[in-house]
């Protein structure tokens, strides 16, 4: 269970915000920094001579690290600072305001005074608390709808978070929930610079996006670590903590394996660097000078640092990037089962030794595991030979695969191990690698991204997958979500996107003004209605 200290990065997004305060009464206990930043602190005597020399020859010309003042005996982290450095950015998100949540910490809206420091609350042109208030409702304004109603525009604020260049072709790497809202995006430089981004993909269940500039490189760029640092290493963080861009802290690698509850796949670094709301999607450094860690979260009971922060780690970074910059989106394997961990006492019911790997409570009609011959009762103990510790690092394993893959598990059946072979299909509600223009359909009216159920693994052989949901979409407002099944629209039958736009021309021809779905859904069925006209 998730301790109530700890908030997924979904689940808070108004840390990252630039504005209000929210009242003291509403703020959760811990925040997902809007853009936060894993730090670490330096000791004497470790850092001589750690520092690798900068990455390539674009890197070199950018970088040119300040001449250093050495004083005998002390340590410092300076060097590895000018080198690292002016590939960190801070990154500025135009959000509309209506897309933000009010769930505690501090929030900075662009354009609108800040209640809790600087102004008072609702004080905008005609909000609650004006004084003209009546005077904009009876008369309104320049080009509002007649009888006095005066229609209120569409309200706009600033996100803030941190990100680091990883090519010097100008890719970025951020958080998910920096940029998830926004509709405009500004990478601002360590040199000043503000240039114009755009979202290339992005991984909402590890909390990654990645983003690329529109001007030409080079740019000076950062690689990810290949080793994972161990607990009680030094690491160094670079961020954007309260907006107020280039803060640099330091601290030691902590824990490992963290599980907060953020998501399905949470494996963090815990260190204990002060992290602030601002720091996430920013770097975590090892002494080299490589990403270890892309800062994601902090546990907090007032709101602040009190030296617990979470950061991605950089073997998760480097899997999820490299097909958001392929494909857009993450692919993963998918075997068709619900497991639960193996207790002492379940353990002790099937015979086996340990309290190791996952129980099968579950099998999908029609999945991998269905037609391989897995069973409810059966208990994974090895994946590929590899033993399996728990049923978190059984999903971890198997998400790490692509689909189509073959693999080999090894099961606890009937007192005896026996292996089981299968090939992995594609999760349920993910993008598939490559859809085609009938499979990938899009009803952008409504917001949705289409495709035949029977496409995707896992999603059965009837009615048409969500596979994406627009944001601020009429199918948002309304709650449908990636992975819901339509089976039914306006009472017929549906399995294909082009038997869905055809019965939106029928509606429309019909002049009604909304098409009826019927939904399966992770919570069973129900019925919504989306506009069509």
């Amino acid at each position: 269970m998730m301790d109530k200290n700890l908030q997924s990065p979904a689940a808070s997004r108004t840390d990252r915000q630039a504005g209000v305060s929210a009242p003291r009464s509403n703020r959760r206990k811990s925040l997902l920094l809007g853009a936060v930043a894993l730090a670490a602190l330096g000791t004497a005597g470790v850092l001589q001579g750690l520092v690798a020399p900068p990455y390539g020859p674009a890197y070199a010309q950018q970088i040119a690290p300040a001449p250093a003042v050495t004083v005998p005996g002390q340590a410092s982290f300076a060097d590895l600072v000018d080198r690292v450095k002016p590939a960190v950015v801070s990154v500025q998100v135009k959000v509309a305001i209506d897309n933000v949540r009010d769930e505690g910490g501090m929030q900075r809206f662009g354009g609108q005074p800040d209640d809790g420091e600087f102004g008072m609350p609702g004080m905008g042109p005609g909000g609650p608390g004006n004084p003209f208030e009546q005077f904009f409702r009876r008369f309104g304004g320049e080009g509002g709808p007649r009888g006095g109603q005066r229609q209120q525009p569409r309200r706009f604020g600033e996100a803030q978070g941190s990100g680091f260049f990883i090519s010097q072709d100008g890719y970025v790497v951020t958080n998910n929930h920096v940029v998830e809202k926004g509709s405009e995006i500004q990478v601002k430089m360590d040199d000043g610079r503000s240039l114009t981004a755009k979202v290339i993909g992005t991984d909402p269940k590890t909390d990654l996006a990645l983003l690329k500039v529109d001007e030409a490189g080079p740019f000076p760029y950062v690689p990810l670590a290949g080793v994972a640092p161990r607990v009680g290493d030094w690491v160094v963080a670079v961020g954007n903590p309260f907006g107020l861009g280039g803060t640099v802290t330091a601290g030691i690698v902590s824990a490992r394996g963290r599980d907060i509850g953020a998501g399905p796949y949470d494996d963090f670094i815990q260190v204990d660097a002060p992290i602030n709301k601002g720091n996430s999607g920013g770097p975590t450094f090892n002494l080299s000078g490589q990403v270890v860690g892309v800062n994601t979260a902090i546990a907090s009971p007032s709101g602040g640092n009190v030296g617990i922060a979470f950061a991605i780690p950089s073997e998760t970074v480097q899997s999820v990037v490299q097909q958001l910059k392929d494909k857009g989106a993450v692919s993963r394997g998918y075997i068709g089962v619900q497991i639960q961990p193996v207790t002492a006492d379940i353990a002790a019911g099937l015979g086996l030794d340990k309290a190791e790997g996952a129980i099968v409570a579950r099998v999908e009609d029609n999945g991998p595991a269905a037609k391989a011959g897995l069973k409810a009762g059966d208990a994974i103990v090895a994946l590929d030979g590899k033993a399996v510790s728990d049923a978190r690092a059984l999903s971890r394993e198997i998400a790490g695969h692509a689909p189509g893959s073959k693999l080999d598990l090894t099961v606890w059946r009937d007192g005896k191990t026996q292996k089981i072979a299968l090939t992995l299909a594609t999760m349920p509600g993910e993008k598939t690698a490559a859809l085609s223009e009938e499979q990938g359909a899009g009803q952008g009216k409504l917001g949705l991204q289409l495709a035949p159920a029977a496409s995707v693994g896992g999603a059965g052989q009837e009615g048409v997958v969500v596979m994406g949901v627009q944001p601020g979409s009429p199918a948002e407002e309304r709650g449908l979500k990636t992975g819901d099944v339509i089976v039914e629209a306006s009472g017929r039958k549906v399995e294909r996107p082009a038997d869905i736009t055809k019965v939106i021309a029928d509606v429309k021809k019909e002049g009604r003004k909304a098409v009826l779905f019927r939904l399966k859904t992770d919570d069973g069925s129900r019925f919504v209605a989306l506009p069509v006209a």
